[in-house]
């Protein structure tokens, strides 16, 4: 068989090795060399674009980084810090919000969707139902005189074991009472019974009888008296008992101090409970009396910081907002020891209340209270 003749290639057209290639831009070397002017597409005008990185910036960054090579830093060291702070990961807050309700995800008891609005609403109505200061109105009782109905009351709930609940709702409906009726001295004690048997009866399922608050009073009153008193005040309150107390508000902020101890949380109540018993903390919200519970008891234990992002966004108090009234809970917490009226302090001086009440009140805030 004839081999058959080789067909010829037709000739490559090589170009020089060291030939640029046409339409090929080195974008890369064009950023390092810091051009300004994109080359103009067909068809479209040319644009100036503004690069964030100038030639005299890249002159004063290398004559940083050499600066800082003669002081010892390393380069990578100082490099990385220089590009912490151009994409502003330095400046982020350091004190981030913490969401507090994320662990309740799963708990329907805790209305997760609902909680920041029931609060929201809280802040409202406590503002529009604001006691204000009756001691000037009355004319048969002293604030002293309130001091030791309420200090009777603290003491009557502690050995009966109540919920916190009733105490604070207790204090809640004496005080609305007070604000809106003269009340003579003799009656005084029969308005805080009365009082307090309103607030078992919403608040306990199975709530003490009117013979165990006559028996508590050492029979002062008769049964048929506490009654009455009891319609007193139901209808000069019009049947208004669901109200923000002191204490929906203490167990939030005491939630949003993020991972409490139990010697905090007792230091909280400690305070607040000092601050039922002075007449005074009518002047303040609920809410108030709460957060400064809870920042004059951070202070005291020397939790750092005193007061967080996470606690002003919540309780919407700066530290500054909180610090007269937690002067005067660190004034209380002064002369608790010394005060005749001792049913708190004996309470949380027990063992099972984490003996909180026996650790010394803030200084700063003493301080403050005194050149105040």
């Amino acid at each position: 068989m004839a081999s058959r003749a080789p067909v010829p290639l037709p000739p490559r057209k090589d170009k020089p090795k060291n030939a640029p290639a046409e339409g090929r831009k080195r974008r890369a070397l064009r950023v390092i060399d810091n051009l300004v002017k994109d080359p103009a597409v067909e068809g479209k005008p040319q644009t100036n674009i503004s690069r964030p990185v100038t030639r005299s910036y890249c002159k004063q960054l290398l004559a940083n980084v050499e600066a800082d090579e003669k002081k010892g830093k390393a380069f990578t060291s100082t490099l990385t810090a220089r590009s912490k702070v151009a994409c502003e990961v330095a400046n982020k807050p350091k004190d981030p919000i913490v969401n507090i309700d994320a662990e309740d995800a799963n708990d329907e008891l805790a209305v997760m969707e609902y909680v920041d609005d029931i609060y929201k609403f809280y802040k409202q109505t406590e503002a529009e139902n604001q006691i204000l200061d009756y001691m000037g109105k009355q004319t048969d009782m002293k604030g002293k005189m309130r001091s030791i109905l309420v200090d009777w009351l603290i003491a009557v709930h502690n050995r009966r074991q109540l919920t916190p609940e009733i105490l604070y709702l207790t204090i809640n409906i004496l005080d609305r009472y007070l604000s809106m009726n003269l009340v003579s001295r003799q009656e005084l004690q029969l308005v805080g019974i009365a009082s307090m048997l309103i607030a078992c009866k919403y608040e306990q399922h199975w709530a003490p009888e009117v013979k165990d608050f006559v028996y508590w009073s050492k029979k002062a009153y008769t049964r048929e008296q506490i009654l009455v008193m009891e319609k007193s005040i139901l209808g000069k309150l019009e049947w208004c008992l669901t109200v923000p107390t002191p204490y929906v508000f203490l167990v939030r902020y005491i939630k949003a101090s993020v991972t409490p101890d139990k010697e905090m949380e007792n230091m909280v109540f400690y305070l607040a409970e000092l601050g039922l018993v002075n007449h005074n903390i009518i002047l303040y919200n609920p809410s108030m009396i709460a957060a400064s519970a809870v920042y004059a008891a951070r202070c005291t234990l020397s939790k750092k910081p005193s007061w967080s992002e996470t606690l002003k966004h919540y309780t919407g108090y700066s530290e500054n907002h909180l610090k007269v009234c937690a002067k005067l809970l660190a004034r209380l917490h002064s002369t608790a020891a010394e005060d005749k009226l001792k049913a708190v302090y004996r309470k949380f001086s027990n063992p099972d209340r984490g003996t909180v009440a026996l650790l010394p009140p803030e200084k700063s805030l003493l301080a403050a209270a005194s050149s105040s």
